[in-house]
C-alpha cells in the first residue's frame, strides 16, 4: 500500500456512529501490539480549549526536553497534521505502513459490524506512531466528551477537562452536570485531575474524583491564572501562581480563557515531568497554533480565529474589545448544524460582512448566511469562496481597520492559504544557462507559428518550446480547475492530482513558456477565487525581484553569491575552535577577511556541534560583543550567530547588523528582539541544537518538508514585527540530515525560494563530506565544490571558514574569474 492508497483508505471511514465505547479502539490497539502501553499518556478533554491546553503542554514538555507525541483534531488540511511527534507531522512512508498493517483488523472488524470511526483509527494510529518513535509522552486532545472517547483507551498519567458547557447533549447529557460527568470520566487514577471548570460543573467533577481547579482568582481556584493585559499586538501578560510555584510569562495564545488554559497545562507539566517555573515560562511563550486568534498582517490587522459557537465568539468579540480600529470586516462561514445567528450577534458591530462558504458539504450556503448578516452589517458581500472572500476583505480595508476570518476552522483554512500557499520553481537549470543558450540562435517556426524566424531569447524559446518552465503549488479544488483551464488556453500545461495531496488540497503542476505564464497571470488577475495571490507569486518567480537592502542585508541585495566568514571566538567549535577565542586574534581574523573581500562576517560565541556544553548567556556576551565593537569599522556587515535572545540584543547593541539563529527560534523571546532593533533574521531549519548524534529523522522529500517546517517559522518571525525582506533561510545542511539530504537541499536550491527569502547555504567543512575528503585537507576541496555548486543553484549567501578559497570557487562558477596575463607561458 503505497501513502495515497493508505490515505484515502483511512479518511474513508464513517465520521460518527451510534455505538458508544473504547471497545473498538482498544482491539485496534491489541491488533498493533498495545503500543499504548510504551507511553505515558495525558488526556485533555473539554468544551473549548482542549486543542490549545494540549499543544500548549506540549510546548512546555518539548522545553524540559522531553520528546512528546501531540494527537489533535481537526486539522486544517490533512490528518497528517493531527499527528505529530516533537513538533513533525507523522511521514507518509509511516501513514503507508500502519494502514497496511491495520488493514486485516479492520476487516475482522467490519465482519463483525463494528466499522470504526475515522476518528477511532486515526487514535489507534497516533499510539502506534508515538510507540515506534519511542516517544516519553503522548498528549491526547479528547474528540467527544471523556468516557466513551476513543482515546479512553488509554490509562492516563494525567488529565484535565479544561471547560464545560453545554455540547453533543443527544450523546453526554442534558445539563452541564451530566456533562461535566461524562468529561470527568479521564481522571487518572493516581493524580488529582486538573481543571478550568467552575461552578456547577467543577461540584460535578468532584463528585467522581479529586480535581485541581485552575482559574481567575475570583472563583478561588487551587490555581490562580490570570491574564494582566497585553505585552503587544500578538502577545498578553499572564501569571500563574499554585501553592509554592509561580510563573510570569508572555503568552501569544490571547484571552482570559487562554491564561485559564495555560494554567492547566502548567499545572500538568508539573505532575507530569516536574518541570521548573523558568522552562514552564518559556515554553507557553514558545507555543503556536493555527487559526486560533492568528494574527497574520498588521496593515490592516488581519486574524483568523476558527471560533465555531456562540460561547467562542462571544470570548472572540471580548477580544476584538482591546484593539482600536476604524471598520471591522468579517469574513464569515459556518457549519450548518451551527447557531450562526446567535454566533454573529455575539460579535461587536460589522462595518462589512463576507458571506461564505468552505469546499464541505457540512458548511451552510453563502446565501443563507448573507441573510442572517444583514441583522448584524451595514453591507453585506456573497462570496461563495473563502480564498477570494479573505482577499476581498483584505484590499478593501484601510490600514486602519481590522479583517476577521471565523466562523469555522475549515473557512480559516482555506483564508490561511493566503499565507502558506507557496509557488516552487522544481526546474534546477539556472536562468542564465537558458538565457545564454539562446543567444543569436534563430529558430524556424513551429507548427503553429505565423512564418517569421525569432532571434530574441524569450521568443524563440517559446515558439521552440525550449524556454519550458515548471512550478508546483497546492491549491484548493476549484482553483485548480481555474488554473488548468486558463494555462491550457495559452498552449501550457496543467496537471492536478488528488493522490498524495493534503486531503482538502490539489497538488497542481504548472509547466509552459515564460511568456506563457506570463499570460496565465494576467488571466488570473480577474479569475476571482483568491487566485491573485497565485499570480503575483507567478509573476515574481518568472521576475524575482532583487533583494532589497534592507537591515543589514546590503551585502547580499547585488546579484550573485555572498560570502559570510565564520569567525568562531570559542575554544570548541568543530572547525576552529580555539584558533580565535583570543580577543585579539578574532580581531586580526576578521581584519583579513575584510581584507580579501568577505561580504559578511559572522561571530559566533557557542559551539553546535554535536556534545557542545552550553554556554551560559554572560559568557557567550562576553566572547561576541567586545569582538563585534572591535570590529564596527571594518566597513563589513557583521552576523551573529546565537539562539539566545539575551545575546542578541548585546550583540545588536553594540552594532551588529544580523542575528544568526541555527535553532530556529528556540529562544520565543528571539523574533521579538531581532524586531526591536529592525535588524536582519538568518532562520535555519534545525530538529536540535546542538545535533543530538542519535537522532534519525524521518524525511518524505527532504527539501519539500524543509520548506513546509521553515514557512511556520518565517510566519512566527513575521507575527513578532520582522518583515520578511528582512529574513534569509537556511535548509540547515548537516543538521538532522543525512548527507544525502544535505546534497540534495543544496542542489534543489531554487525550491527554497518558494518562501520568497534570500537563501543561505552553511556546509563549511560538515560531516556531510566526510566521505568526499580525498585530499585530507580537512575537507577543504569538497567544500569549494559544495560552495560552487551552491553558487551555480543561486545561492544568496555560503557561510564558510575558509574566506578567499570560497571567494574564488563563487568567482569561478559565476563566470568571474580575471584573464590570464600570457596563456602562452
Amino acid at each position: 500500500m503505497n501513502y495515497h492508497e493508505a490515505a484515502e483508505y483511512l479518511t474513508s471511514f464513517q465520521r460518527r456512529r451510534p455505538k458508544l465505547g473504547i471497545e473498538t479502539t482498544a482491539r485496534m490497539l491489541s491488533h498493533f501490539g498495545d503500543p499504548h502501553l510504551d507511553v505515558d499518556a495525558v488526556q485533555v478533554a473539554g468544551s473549548n480549549g482542549k486543542g490549545s491546553t494540549a499543544r500548549m503542554l506540549e510546548s512546555v514538555l518539548r522545553r524540559a526536553g522531553v520528546s512528546v507525541g501531540l494527537f489533535t483534531s481537526p486539522g486544517l488540511n490533512d490528518f497528517r497534521e493531527q499527528v505529530r511527534v516533537d513538533g513533525r507531522k507523522v511521514p507518509k512512508s509511516k501513514i503507508a505502513e500502519y494502514a497496511a498493517e491495520l488493514e486485516p483488523c479492520i476487516d475482522r472488524l467490519r465482519a463483525d459490524d463494528d466499522v470504526p470511526t475515522h476518528f477511532e483509527v486515526l487514535t489507534a494510529v497516533a499510539l502506534r506512531h508515538f510507540s515506534e518513535m519511542d516517544v516519553d509522552v503522548a498528549v491526547l486532545e479528547v474528540g467527544i466528551g471523556g468516557r466513551y472517547d476513543a482515546t479512553s483507551a488509554v490509562d492516563p498519567v494525567a488529565s484535565a477537562v479544561t471547560s464545560v458547557s453545554l455540547e453533543h447533549t443527544e450523546l453526554l447529557g442534558e445539563t452541564i452536570e451530566e456533562i461535566a460527568t461524562d468529561k470527568a470520566q479521564v481522571a487518572p487514577a493516581s493524580r488529582p485531575l486538573v481543571t478550568g471548570a467552575d461552578g456547577a460543573a467543577l461540584d460535578a467533577i468532584r463528585e467522581v474524583t479529586d480535581a485541581i481547579s485552575v482559574g481567575p482568582a475570583e472563583s478561588s481556584p487551587d490555581v490562580v491564572a490570570e491574564e494582566r493585559g497585553m505585552h503587544s499586538k500578538v502577545e498578553s501578560e499572564v501569571s500563574i501562581a499554585g501553592p509554592d510555584w509561580t510563573v510570569e510569562t508572555n503568552l501569544p495564545l490571547l484571552g482570559k480563557h487562554q491564561a485559564t488554559n495555560a494554567g492547566v497545562a502548567a499545572t500538568l507539566a508539573r505532575q507530569v515531568a516536574d518541570v521548573d517555573s523558568a522552562t514552564i515560562a518559556e515554553g507557553l511563550r514558545a507555543v503556536t497554533w493555527p487559526g486560533r486568534f492568528e494574527v497574520m498582517e498588521t496593515e490592516p490587522m488581519v486574524v483568523l480565529d476558527g471560533s465555531h459557537n456562540p460561547g467562542a465568539t462571544a470570548t472572540l468579540s471580548d477580544l476584538l474589545g482591546r484593539y482600536e480600529y476604524d471598520d471591522l470586516h468579517l469574513v464569515f462561514g459556518t457549519m450548518a448544524d451551527k447557531d450562526y445567528g446567535e454566533m454573529a450577534a455575539s460579535l461587536p458591530a460589522v462595518d462589512v460582512a463576507y458571506a461564505t462558504r468552505p469546499h464541505l458539504d457540512r458548511a451552510e450556503g453563502a446565501e443563507a448566511l448573507a441573510e442572517t448578516l444583514a441583522d448584524h452589517a451595514d453591507r453585506v458581500e456573497t462570496i461563495p469562496s473563502v480564498p477570494e472572500a479573505t482577499e476581498q476583505a483584505i484590499e478593501a480595508a484601510g490600514p486602519d481597520d481590522f479583517v476577521l476570518v471565523s466562523g469555522s476552522l475549515y473557512t480559516v483554512a482555506e483564508a490561511r492559504d493566503r499565507w502558506t500557499r507557496l509557488l516552487t520553481p522544481v526546474d534546477s537549470t539556472r536562468d542564465a544557462h537558458v538565457d545564454a543558450a539562446f543567444v543569436d540562435a534563430a529558430f524556424e517556426p513551429d507548427a503553429e507559428g505565423d512564418g517569421e524566424t525569432a532571434p530574441a531569447a524569450e521568443s524563440a524559446a517559446s515558439r521552440s518550446g525550449v524556454d519550458r518552465r515548471i512550478f508546483r503549488t497546492l491549491l484548493r479544488p476549484e482553483q485548480a480547475e481555474r488554473v488548468a483551464e486558463h494555462l491550457a488556453a495559452v498552449g501550457g500545461e496543467c496537471r492536478r492530482s488528488r493522490a498524495g495531496s493534503p486531503e482538502k488540497l490539489v497538488a497542481t503542476v504548472l509547466a509552459g513558456s515564460t511568456a506563457q505564464l506570463r499570460e496565465l497571470a494576467t488571466a488570473l488577475d480577474e479569475e476571482g477565487h483568491g487566485l491573485r495571490r497565485v499570480a503575483d507569486q507567478l509573476r515574481e518567480r518568472l521576475d524575482p525581484t532583487e533583494v532589497t537592502d534592507a537591515a543589514g542585508l546590503g551585502a547580499i541585495a547585488d546579484d550573485g553569491t555572498a560570502v559570510m566568514g565564520i569567525l568562531n571566538v570559542t575554544p570548541d567549535s568543530f572547525h576552529d575552535g580555539g584558533e580565535y577565542e583570543a580577543f585579539e586574534a578574532a580581531v586580526e581574523q576578521a581584519e583579513a577577511m575584510a581584507e580579501h573581500g568577505v561580504d559578511v562576517i559572522d561571530v559566533g560565541g557557542e559551539s553546535t556541534r554535536p556534545g557542545a556544553e552550553p554556554v551560559p548567556v554572560e559568557t557567550e556576551i562576553d566572547r561576541v560583543v567586545p569582538v563585534v565593537e572591535a570590529i564596527g569599522d571594518l566597513g563589513v556587515p557583521i552576523s551573529v550567530d546565537t539562539r539566545k535572545a539575551e545575546v542578541a540584543d548585546a550583540a545588536l547593541e553594540a552594532g551588529a547588523d544580523i542575528i544568526n539563529d541555527v535553532s530556529g527560534l528556540a529562544d520565543p523571546a528571539m523574533p521579538f528582539v531581532v524586531a526591536d532593533h529592525d535588524a536582519a533574521l538568518v532562520l535555519m531549519h534545525s530538529l536540535s541544537v546542538p545535533v543530538d548524534p542519535d537522532q534519525d529523522p524521518i524525511y518524505d522529500d527532504v527539501v519539500a518538508d524543509v520548506v513546509d517546517e521553515l514557512l511556520e517559522q518565517v510566519l512566527r518571525a513575521e507575527r513578532a514585527g520582522i518583515d520578511r525582506e528582512q529574513i534569509v533561510i537556511d535548509p540547515g545542511c548537516g543538521f538532522g540530515k543525512s548527507p544525502a539530504e544535505s546534497h540534495a537541499l543544496i542542489d534543489r536550491l531554487g525550491e527554497l525560494r518558494g518562501l520568497g527569502c534570500p537563501v543561505l547555504v552553511g556546509h563549511s567543512r560538515k560531516s556531510m563530506y566526510k566521505a568526499a575528503d580525498h585530499a585530507d585537507d580537512g575537507r577543504l576541496a569538497p567544500t569549494l565544490a559544495g560552495t560552487a555548486l551552491a553558487a551555480d543553484r543561486g545561492a544568496d549567501v555560503v557561510r564558510v571558514h575558509d574566506v578567499p578559497e570560497n571567494l574564488a570557487a563563487v568567482a569561478a562558477a559565476e563566470g568571474r574569474l580575471a584573464p590570464a596575463e600570457d596563456d602562452a607561458e
